[in-house]
């Protein structure tokens, strides 16, 4: 049997069968990449120019469109270069360095998302303290804190998961790195280590999802008792996409790496994937968009701006 002093390379789940079908999937993701390059280069734009939206809401939104570019970035472009030059191989380094980022993203993203529901629960519940609990050292104390929790997690997890002795092959039934796929490969009773560190991170998550869930309980009874049509529509329109954003992410989430082995095939396999690694980075610009109307308007602003600079281009 090989074990991991001897692979040199992993073999990723293929897309489909046959050539024309990889062809399609190739050109449906490079569409949904380009879309989820545009969006959230959009956001991130946006609240960069425009000043009105240079608050500690729209900070930390304009991080966690950064992590989703980053996530994105990390699984599928690799993912459609094997569709398009009809490969499924990956470097062992490479596998490992697409592990640690896509954990790094993930968990920072995480981070991101339980930031913003305590910003919102200030924000609604305490704005009288507002600016003295959210102030700019607090905000750049907790993004510090999230970027270094991501940072820590993928490193921890990434070196315990390649550093188990791998006896089962090299055929990763995935389309990118993940634990769960890797930790199948590896020899009968020696990823106990990497499962105690999975239960401790999903503890983690859990907590954090208390936490979430804890915040907008109190938002919503906050919002409920607003006399305000007007301010009860208000915190609505910035809650509710966060809350969107939330429920998609962690559903998908915790189906990839709780799922039992048991209902685990190949089609299961790649919709998941597709599911919490796609689809969120891809759908988070449209949720945040839609009921914003702060931020349609300053992306509407760039667009504006872009076009007009593009038709007042000079033609050689």
């Amino acid at each position: 049997m090989p074990n991991s002093s001897s692979i040199s390379e992993f073999l990723l789940l293929p897309l489909a069968d046959t050539r024309q079908l990889q062809l399609l999937h190739f050109w449906l993701l490079l569409g949904i990449y380009l879309a989820a390059l545009l969006g959230n280069g959009l956001i991130i734009t946006a609240i960069a120019c425009d000043q009105r939206l240079h608050t500690p809401m729209y900070f930390f939104l304009l991080n966690l469109a950064l992590f989703d570019l980053g996530c994105i970035s990390t699984t599928l472009p690799k993912a459609m270069a094997n569709a398009l030059w009809d490969t499924r191989a990956i470097s062992y380094a490479g596998c490992a360095a697409q592990l640690y980022f896509f954990l790094f993203f993930l968990s920072a993203e995480y981070s991101f998302l339980t930031i913003m529901s305590y910003d919102r629960y200030v924000a609604i519940c305490k704005p009288l303290h507002y600016g003295t609990l959210m102030d700019s050292r607090a905000c750049a104390t907790m993004a510090a804190a999230a970027w270094g929790a991501g940072v820590l997690n993928s490193l921890l997890h990434t070196a315990s998961t390649f550093s188990l002795p791998l006896c089962q092959g090299n055929v990763v039934n995935q389309i990118f790195c993940e634990i769960p796929q890797i930790l199948r490969l590896a020899c009968s009773g020696s990823y106990i280590r990497e499962i105690v560190f999975l239960i401790l991170i999903i503890s983690l998550c859990f907590g954090c999802f208390v936490f979430i869930v804890a915040s907008y309980v109190q938002i919503f009874l906050a919002v409920l008792r607003m006399p305000s049509e007007h301010g009860r529509h208000k915190a609505f329109s910035t809650c509710l996409p966060h809350l969107a954003v939330v429920s998609l992410f962690l559903s998908t989430g915790f189906f990839a790496y709780l799922k039992p082995p048991s209902i685990s095939s190949r089609f299961m396999d790649l919709m998941v994937s597709v599911l919490y690694s796609v689809v969120p980075p891809a759908v988070n610009p449209l949720i945040y968009s839609m009921r914003n109307r702060e931020v349609k308007d300053a992306v509407r602003k760039v667009m504006t701006k872009c076009v007009s600079k593009a038709v007042n281009y000079p033609a050689f």
